[in-house]
């Protein structure tokens, strides 16, 4: 038992060793301060930008008005989110932003795996390059181009689709004001233009494959589909499953710009999502509270989609986010 004299003793020890790891992690700071220092535009950023903004959340459930501010603005509860539940297109505005969320999915999410499978079999250095430069170039077309090349190819009058149809013999069609094929339209083009840009993190991941493993395939006589099948799709089972949790939680995240710009009256059955409902209704009248609700709305949605899929992802394989 500790005498009352060794008391201050063991304190005075203790406190002289806590302050210990604080001088060390000072000294570690001091000796690699330029590391430090690259880190802190990108913390800073984070902060402003992502952390003190947050706090506008509170206009979702506040009668935003600027001359009064977010904090002298009076209380409005849920208001706004009833507003938006109640709204008669709700549920056809839901319909659309998933249905071309998903649709992205099941068509974009495989595309850049099959491109990656497909080129790490070309054994032709030149081609493979050719074809990786040809399928990432449109990556870097921006979206106002994008819409435009479609709107003219598509074009019933000068298009280059119209007039193969029209050698056919097939009359005029007005592709972009048929609403059926809008959500068609958007994933195909997504894929066109993203695919190869996905490729690219499949491609160094197959690169990291062990050349062992193909080298005892050969020995045993594996085929080149065996070889994809056993060695290759099992390699890129951790990135992919990352990538389509990550994809999974932007569901409703879907991008604004591009359908906006795609967007002509006679398409709007199927092309009227709800980032443009929230932008013509929220913010062109300036209710600013009600566009907010819709994107908290939305957030939390992708919120609980990314939890519930990663949870599932832990459960069912050893990949997950956390």
């Amino acid at each position: 038992m500790t005498s009352l004299t060794e008391q201050p003793l063991a304190a005075s020890k203790l406190s002289a060793g806590g302050s210990k790891p604080t001088r060390h992690a000072y000294k570690r700071i001091k000796r690699h301060w330029q590391l430090y220092a690259v880190i802190v535009l990108p913390i800073l950023y984070l902060i402003i930008f992502k952390y003190i903004p947050m706090a506008g959340v509170l206009i979702a459930f506040k009668d935003y008005n600027v001359v009064q501010g977010i904090w002298g603005s009076p209380w409005a509860g849920f208001k706004y989110f009833d507003q938006f539940l109640d709204s008669p297109n709700f549920w056809q505005y839901m319909k659309n932003t998933l249905g071309i969320s998903l649709y992205g999915l099941v068509v974009g999410f495989p595309a850049p795996i099959l491109l990656a499978l497909a080129l790490n079999e070309v054994r032709n250095g030149f081609f493979k390059k050719s074809v990786q430069l040809i399928t990432y170039a449109p990556y870097f077309i921006s979206t106002v181009i994008m819409v435009s090349i479609l709107i003219l190819t598509l074009s019933p009058n000068v298009g280059i689709i119209s007039k193969l149809f029209q050698s056919l013999g097939v009359e005029n069609t007005n592709f972009m004001g048929m609403p059926g094929l809008f959500k068609s339209i958007y994933v195909w083009s997504d894929v066109w233009q993203y695919t190869g840009y996905g490729a690219i993190i499949y491609i160094a991941a197959l690169a990291g494959v062990n050349p062992e493993l193909y080298e005892s395939a050969k020995v045993d006589g594996a085929s080149r589909i065996q070889k994809m099948i056993n060695i290759d799709i099992p390699s890129l089972i951790p990135v992919s499953t990352i990538l389509l949790i990550l994809n999974l939680g932007n569901v409703m995240k879907l991008g604004f710009e591009k359908v906006y710009l795609m967007q002509n009256p006679l398409n709007l059955q199927t092309s009227e999502i709800i980032s443009t409902y929230v932008y013509k209704v929220g913010l062109l009248s300036s209710s600013f509270s009600f566009s907010t609700a819709i994107g908290l709305f939305n957030s939390v949605i992708n919120l609980i989609l990314l939890v519930s899929v990663n949870f599932l992802a832990r459960k069912l394989s050893s990949n997950s986010l956390w």
